[in-house]
């Protein structure tokens, strides 16, 4: 039977693959007569397709395990919730390795994920996207922000080249909760959405207007767009009608159970104290060495991360209190240069406080970039950990439900032999029955945790290759900002310095 579950599946689930030259189960052979019934009168005639998006794993992964991960982020609330939120209309996963016999007509016009990675290919990745002109819609708590999505590529995806559309906060949740849902409990890695804050948009639904709440709704518009961007990034996503129809779509149904203070909110809250609780009598003996390293890099990667994030942080509010410091100074230097009998000590009293006013501009400068660029570069990627940690999560999960399933069979095996010893045949044929039925799960179990681990390894490969080319280009724009505020001093103290030596 162990054998029968690593037969490729039928061709329309698209995917199980072994790399040319390389017999991953040497023992499938003979294992077609065993297959259910349902299997068997599939069409497996074609093979596995050459360009499959899991050709390169060449390790056995039926693996069991030790790992715990932890389910403690306050980010993943929403990914680790099972099944799309309560106000989000289901949809049918498509062709997922959980549910391979499915119908996916509803889902995808192509035939699987291998398709759409294939099309991506020959169809280059040209979008931009800029979330912006933030507008206040409404008055008192029932008002809303309103962001203009606009976008522009050369996709033959899409039906226009360059279109706009209006979204609110909660259209980017409702997104994020339906893609969790559909792709999460397969593999996939779904970029998180934006944090909620209930107190800065409570300022700003009050029409409180100051620079905090400015700051605000920039800093959420900011995160809305980068999180658009990786969301359309990732090749599988790109396709799913849900993202197609929160682009072009000028008016969407309206996600209402993603407030913070609201049932569904509280719902999120219980569902994720119980998978903790859980979390912690599910102890996975992992046999596979390279799940056992990503899942102890990860860990190490989310500490280290959060620490260099609090770090960034606390600089940023370092610089803005030098900013505020050096306007003080600049003002103090204004008002002696002010009182000074000596011309030139007062001349140079006054260019030393118009050189300190410039000062300020500044530090306030390099503060919002140490903020906008490295900042939310660092928070963005606690929460793209949390997302990733989800998926070892879900295999995990996955792997239970095989022990469930195997144990249960082994138990009905056992009620059948004591059946056949107590002579009770009218039993004994539903006991077979029975038991062929779990074996075909165990079956499907089997498979479900193959295809969950393949796809696994084939997110993190994709997930580090953006990391590394994120922080590369961020780190490049942070370095050339701090250069450009250094050289901008360096010109205003050179301005100075004669005056400072005319004093006489």
């Amino acid at each position: 039977m162990a054998e029968a579950a690593r037969e490729p599946p039928p061709q329309h689930t698209d995917f199980q693959e072994l790399e040319d030259g390389e017999d991953l189960f040497p023992e499938h052979s003979a294992t077609l007569e065993s297959e259910p019934a349902s299997l068997a009168a599939e069409d497996i005639s074609n093979g596995p397709k050459p360009d499959s998006l899991f050709d390169d794993d060449p390790e056995d992964l039926f693996a069991e395990a030790t790992e715990e991960v932890s389910l403690d982020s306050p980010e993943r609330d929403v990914l680790l919730s099972d099944g799309p939120s309560p106000a989000i209309t289901p949809v049918t996963p498509p062709c997922s390795a959980i549910t391979p016999h499915l119908a996916h007509d509803d889902m995808f016009t192509h035939s699987s994920f291998d398709e759409v990675e294939e099309e991506e290919g020959g169809d280059s990745f040209d979008m931009q996207i800029s979330v912006s002109h933030p507008e206040k819609v409404g008055d008192g708590m029932n008002a809303y922000m309103a962001y203009k999505v606009s976008i522009k590529t050369s996709m033959s995806l899409f039906k226009s080249h360059e279109f706009s559309v209006k979204r609110r906060f909660s259209d980017f949740l409702g997104l994020h909760s339906k893609l969790a849902s559909k792709y999460l409990h397969v593999g996939y890695v779904v970029p998180p959405a934006p944090e909620k804050s209930i107190v800065g948009m409570t300022k700003v639904k009050v029409g409180k207007e100051d620079q905090s709440s400015n700051d605000f709704v920039e800093k959420r518009r900011s995160s809305l767009e980068r999180y658009l961007m990786r969301t359309v990034k990732h090749p599988v996503l790109l396709k799913d009608p849900d993202v197609l129809q929160f682009l072009e779509s000028s008016e969407l149904p309206r996600a209402v159970s993603t407030q913070a203070l609201s049932s569904a909110g509280l719902l999120r809250m219980v569902n994720k104290a119980a998978e903790a609780v859980n979390k912690m009598t599910i102890k996975m003996n992992e046999s596979d060495a390279w799940f056992e390293e990503k899942q102890q890099h990860f860990d190490n990667l989310d500490v280290q991360l959060r620490k260099l994030h609090a770090s960034v942080e606390s600089l940023v509010c370092h610089r803005k209190e030098l900013s505020g410091n050096t306007a003080l100074f600049a003002k103090s230097a204004a008002m002696l240069g002010n009182s000074e009998d000596h011309t030139a000590l007062s001349r140079a009293l006054s260019q030393l406080a118009e050189v300190e006013e410039k000062m300020e501009q500044l530090h306030q400068d390099q503060a919002n970039a140490d903020f906008y660029f490295f900042s939310e570069l660092l928070g963005d990627y606690v929460r793209l950990i949390g997302a990733v940690k989800a998926v070892f999560d879900h295999r995990m999960r996955t792997w239970q439900k095989l022990q469930d399933s195997q144990i249960l069979l082994q138990k009905k095996r056992e009620a059948e032999t004591k059946l056949q010893f107590n002579n009770k045949p009218d039993k004994v044929q539903q006991a077979k029955d029975e038991i062929r039925e779990l074996e075909t799960k165990v079956q499907q179990g089997e498979r479900d945790f193959d295809q969950i681990s393949k796809t696994i390894r084939k997110e993190v490969s994709r997930f580090e290759k953006e990391r590394v080319k994120d922080f590369k280009s961020i780190i490049i724009k942070y370095l050339e900002s701090l250069v450009q505020t250094q050289q901008q001093l360096i010109k205003y103290w050179d301005a100075f310095l004669p005056e400072a030596k005319a004093i006489s």
